[in-house]
């Protein structure tokens, strides 16, 4: 049993790492769409499209990414995602001196392309590393420590890419601010690559006796529908919100892609919430584990500016989440049904609102994001064999196009409508996350 333990421990230890990395990776691209739409004098609709390029690829590979695993396990499958990565990451230099944004959205493919080995593999090893009952809790810890990379990707985005833009004399030597942390990427990626594959890691079984077709399963099919709309308007309202916060607050570029971060930020901190709260420990860890969480909460509202205001503000809103929490009682549909309301509730006061209440409620959103991903994944492939999972994993990753189509449905409803009303997108979307979790998610 102790032995058994450890093998879990060491293969939830090597998923906290990759999950950490695609979120870092994600999360980077995703900042960049507002840098391409300065470098290139894009309107909205084409800034949106450097998440097409992203996001397209699950929808693209994910689906034989499944089939690939299936046949050469989930270790070999991490590692070709990992190299995919890197080849994507290096082919950003000769992109920027080609000043060619075609060329920026291969490289954004080639480098997704990792990233969907990755989430595919990643996700159904962490849910058959333990019971059932409790992978949501698993899939939490692995998602909150993904949020850390995408809290503080924006702040490493701002830094080294934004203000080193914004004080380039042409698009040019703005480009050139792009690769750097690409290539540093690249190398780290290699590196990691090497490092697993000399590591002995615990053996899921990929193969199994499917009970039958996985399309026939109602609730994985709704369950990747909930992914599309999920990961659609957390990707969209991200980018939105960023410019939104320049156009209705004045902020400048770099500012505003900083304050993103705390959107991240809050779903990291929902995430580590979720972990326990959707697990089985105990009582008093879990209120041991909160008081924790909301010292973090202070810490990260702190930090990206530095004001004891912004880290109150943050942890004040990370007990309305924590309380938020306490509505689904432990279980996993209910939960989900509670943010996918509150979400969408937040997103129509940001519509209806003017001032500076904008920034706290459109960043809050990112808390109520947070357990909606390992939530849903975790009711999609309920009651599967672990055979299965390979495959189910395919299918609902696949859906993780709609970070491509809604994003960019967005950035066609901001030029046409104005930025505050391309909301209403992602609102529609909450809703039907809220229907999965009342309805679709029961087996039939």
């Amino acid at each position: 049993m102790t032995e058994q333990k450890n093998t879990q421990a060491v293969g939830m230890a090597f998923m906290g790492m990759i999950f950490f990395l695609f979120g870092f990776v994600t999360t980077f691209n995703i900042t960049l769409a507002d840098k391409f739409k300065a470098v290139f004098d894009l309107s909205n609709f084409a800034a949106q499209l450097v998440n097409g390029a992203f996001f397209f690829t699950y929808f693209v590979l994910s689906f034989a990414a499944g089939s690939i695993i299936k046949k050469i396990g989930y270790k070999s499958g991490v590692i070709l995602g990992l190299l995919l990565v890197a080849l994507g990451s290096f082919l950003f230099y000769p992109a920027a001196k080609a000043l060619s944004f075609p060329f920026f959205l291969f490289a954004i493919f080639v480098m997704a392309g990792g990233v969907v080995f990755l989430q595919v593999a990643a996700n159904p090893y962490v849910t058959a590393l333990g019971p059932s009952e409790t992978a949501s809790g698993r899939l939490n810890l692995t998602q909150a420590l993904n949020s850390i990379a995408t809290y503080i990707a924006p702040i490493i985005a701002s830094v080294f890419v934004f203000k080193a833009a914004s004080n380039a004399l042409s698009a040019a030597d703005a480009a050139k601010s792009v690769p750097t942390p690409f290539l540093i990427i690249g190398v780290v990626v290699i590196i990691i690559a090497i490092a697993v594959y000399l590591l002995k890691l615990p053996v899921i079984p990929t193969q199994g006796e499917e009970k039958k077709s996985i399309w026939k399963y109602p609730h994985v099919i709704l369950g990747a529908l909930g992914i599309f709309f999920y990961v659609g308007a957390e990707v969209g309202s991200a980018a939105m919100l960023q410019r939104y916060f320049q156009e209705a607050l004045g902020m400048v570029q770099s500012k505003a892609a900083m304050m993103i971060a705390l959107y991240w930020g809050g779903a990291m901190v929902g995430r580590f919430y979720g972990s326990f709260m959707l697990s089985n420990t105990t009582r008093s860890k879990k209120y041991l584990y909160t008081g924790l969480v909301l010292l973090l909460a202070l810490f990260v509202g702190w930090f990206v500016r530095r004001e004891i205001t912004d880290g109150l503000i943050f942890a004040g809103i990370a007990l309305v989440n924590y309380l938020a929490m306490q509505l689904g009682k432990g279980k996993a549909n209910r939960s989900l049904a509670v943010f996918g309301m509150i979400a969408a509730l937040l997103l129509v006061v940001v519509i209806i609102a003017n001032g500076p209440i904008i920034l706290w409620l459109g960043l809050s959103i990112g808390f109520f994001n947070s357990i909606m991903f390992p939530n849903i994944f975790a009711l999609g492939v309920d009651g599967l064999d672990k055979g299965e999972l390979s495959m189910a994993s395919g299918i609902i990753n696949t859906l993780i196009v709609g970070g491509a189509i809604i994003p960019v449905l967005m950035g066609v409803m901001a030029d046409g409508l104005g930025v505050r009303f391309a909301f209403i997108l992602p609102i529609i979307c909450y809703l039907y996350i809220v229907f999965y979790a009342l309805v679709g998610s029961k087996h039939k």
